[in-house]
């Protein structure tokens, strides 16, 4: 058993879970390759089971009975939120209906809510002027989206003879426009029919496909690209205008601001809270130090 918490014995499974979830997202941010971080993460997901224990052992302390009623309310927002009750057990991982056990863990998430409702306390009110000031202290949250307006001649290898005939076609166009031609007017020359777009008009990332928007984004504008591949082809783009990254006006993002303020407060009490229950806490973990340092690739 690797942990003990204020007596309370956490499942070398849980563990196990919890470390799969903590690498599985490091992963997917591309920032860990095989298992070289495998002992930080395991440190992590630790870490995220200990505040998650103290806490529910904290709520069980000060909200030793809860409202059936409660319990009920929000077991209905959770179904009704999953899109209804077959869905909701598939979501849990339950294979058939166990109102009893899921009515357990609803019970926990009500005395979790009404605990942070004591942490918290009553929601501070911002006046404008501390608003304003921190919408001056903080302008990277309040950024448009960066924007290109692009246009392209693109060519499938549907039909052609081989690979290197489309690329070498591509170059040919790109040094005619190197040249001097217009991009619209080759670009229509080269166009495979009338559904094909041209110029694909003012987007963002995340529209459009990743190596097309890495192209796009990395150009100024009028600049004429390599011949690049997608899975739909070879393509040539060029760059019609930019729009960067502005600060919203304030009036616009003023209740963006009293959430995030908001969010941030409560963020500061949790942490404390955390902090808090860790400095009383008993905790136990009886993993080697050395575990784990060496995944054997």
């Amino acid at each position: 058993m690797a942990l003990i918490i204020n007596s309370e014995e956490v499942d070398d499974e849980i563990i196990e879970g919890e470390f799969r979830n903590v690498k599985g997202h490091y992963e997917r941010m591309l920032q860990v390759s095989c298992c070289e971080r495998d002992l930080e993460f395991r440190g992590y997901a630790k870490d995220n089971i200990i505040s998650r224990v103290l806490l529910s052992q904290e709520a069980k302390k000060r909200v030793p009975e809860v409202d059936e009623a409660d319990v009920t309310e929000r077991l209905n927002k959770l179904i009704e939120l999953a899109g209804g009750e077959e869905q909701f057990y598939m979501n849990i991982g339950m294979p058939h209906k166990d109102e009893a056990v899921v009515r357990v863990n609803v019970a926990g998430g009500v005395r979790l809510d009404k605990l942070l409702g004591e942490v918290y306390g009553p929601e501070p009110v911002p006046t404008d002027a501390e608003l304003l000031a921190y919408y001056e202290a903080n302008p990277q949250h309040y950024m448009t989206e960066e924007m290109v307006h692009a246009a392209h001649i693109t060519k499938s290898l549907q039909g052609a003879r081989s690979r290197e005939e489309v690329y070498a076609a591509m170059r040919a166009v790109r040094k005619q426009l190197l040249d001097g031609a217009d991009f619209m007017k080759i670009a229509e020359e080269h166009r495979a029919d009338d559904q094909q777009q041209i110029d694909l008009g003012w987007f963002k990332r995340g529209e459009f496909m990743e190596e097309f928007e890495t192209i796009a984004f990395s150009m100024r504008e009028g600049e004429i690209s390599p011949v690049f591949h997608t899975q739909l082809g070879f393509h040539i783009c060029t760059l019609l205008g930019c729009k960067p990254q502005e600060v919203m006006p304030f009036e616009m993002v003023k209740e963006a601001v009293r959430q995030r303020m908001l969010e941030e407060f409560k963020d500061a009490k949790f942490n404390e809270l955390i902090e808090q229950l860790k400095e009383a806490a008993e905790i136990r973990d009886t993993d080697p130090p050395e575990e784990n340092v060496n995944c054997g690739h």
